[in-house]
């Protein structure tokens, strides 16, 4: 399927509207061949989740330096629809983004960009209010999703099926007693909507889970990462003439990408000292202890989310959230697979279309992360297999 380098106006101004009922806000500078010079600086776009976790390390670490690129102070953005469309308007080079949304923007879009590596495992959860105790008792209410086109509206759907409830988008009158009302809501705004009951649940990034646990507005219900196994939930997405045209700069950029995982791996307590309202850099507007509580919880915190059923799949020894670079396609595949049967409002007949395998192929870079894992000693730096093939492993 081909791709054109620039995006027109018009393209623009068509995404801007498919992204309306994602809250976006038009950013509309054009993407100019001063961009593709080869000095050209990493200019990051990023939401304040644990999600944007390794780009902001290899910022605030030096990483991107030490390669010999220069790096712009990264940019804060409010939703996903606003970030993609910085991305696509040339405002950020680089950026995290939930997996879906690349589906979407690739080939519903035909945005010219790749993935090139994942950003982070896991580090989502399902948060309900704390009178509920169970899936089926979101029957006949609201839960909000951060987009549409998202790991937790795929995750979530999963979840809903295996309990007999069925969601519904735009529902006006009442719900029936196994309808759920899904509605799109920027992440920082869910914990106060929790907290007044206008929302029974939600299900999203961290650390606005472990934000409300922390202010007793909510609970954890069921981690993602105890759904669907290590499953990747944001992703790198770097523009195709870039790794056409600047194959040395897009290989540093994946390089520090890699290197700032490593370092977090080894160092979480500091990454949430780093990334806090509190660092030199104040990258989010969270407090150390919330995003402690998500990088290096307490090993009481396992025990209790065993207890609670928000763990249920303890061999899997998952981690609140992780960080490993590789993206498998056997994962983009599955995803593609469920995207297929997923409540999405809007136009997504483009889905149908989709070849699994084929579409991985086409959406997925990975020449960059393999030759920057392999600088940094292989997979089994990661703690992983020395193989970049797996099977994915999804218990509702």
């Amino acid at each position: 399927m081909p791709f054109e380098d620039d995006f027109s106006r018009r393209d623009l101004m068509r995404l801007t509207a498919l992204l309306a009922v994602g809250g976006a806000m038009p950013l509309l500078r054009a993407h100019d061949a001063r961009a593709l010079e080869a000095d050209a600086p990493v200019r990051i776009g990023y939401l304040p989740i644990t999600d944007a976790t390794p780009l902001l390390v290899a910022h605030g670490k030096g990483y991107f330096e030490a390669e010999g690129l220069r790096a712009e102070k990264p940019v804060l953005l409010r939703s996903w629809a606003q970030l993609l469309e910085a991305f696509i308007s040339g405002q950020v080079n680089v950026v995290h983004l939930l997996s879906p949304i690349t589906v979407w923007a690739r080939f519903g879009s035909k945005v010219p960009a790749k993935v090139v590596a994942w950003n982070h495992t896991g580090g989502s959860a399902l948060t309900v209010r704390p009178e509920i105790s169970s899936v089926k008792e979101l029957g006949s209410r609201t839960v909000a999703i951060p987009f549409w086109y998202s790991i937790h509206n795929v995750v979530l759907q999963t979840l809903f099926r295996e309990n007999g409830l069925v969601p519904v988008a735009k529902r006006e009158g009442p719900l029936g007693a196994n309808e759920v009302q899904l509605v799109v809501m920027a992440p920082s705004d869910m914990v106060p909507a929790l907290a007044s009951n206008q929302i029974a649940g939600y299900i999203v990034a961290e650390p606005f889970n472990a934000a409300a646990e922390n202010l007793g507005v909510g609970k954890v219900l069921r981690f993602t990462g105890d759904v669907w196994k290590d499953h990747a939930c944001c992703v790198v997405f770097m523009h195709e003439c870039d790794l056409r045209e600047r194959r040395d700069w897009s290989q540093k950029v994946v390089n520090a990408m890699v290197k700032a995982q490593l370092w977090t791996r080894a160092n979480r307590a500091e990454t949430a000292a780093l990334l806090s309202k509190d660092g030199a850099h104040r990258y989010t507007p969270h407090a150390t202890a919330v995003l402690e509580k998500v990088l290096s919880p307490p090993g009481s915190d396992n025990a209790e989310y065993l207890r609670s059923g928000a763990i249920r799949n303890a061999s899997w020894v998952e981690r609140r959230i992780d960080f490993q670079p590789y993206p498998y396609a056997s994962y983009t595949e599955e995803l593609i697979r469920r995207l297929k049967v997923t409540l999405i409002d809007g136009d997504h007949a483009f889905l149908n279309d989709l070849d699994p395998a084929t579409a991985a192929r086409e959406l997925v870079d990975d020449s960059f992360v393999k030759a920057a894992i392999h600088a940094v000693g292989g997979l089994k730096a990661f703690g992983l297999p020395d193989t970049f093939e797996r099977q994915e492993l999804i218990v509702a």
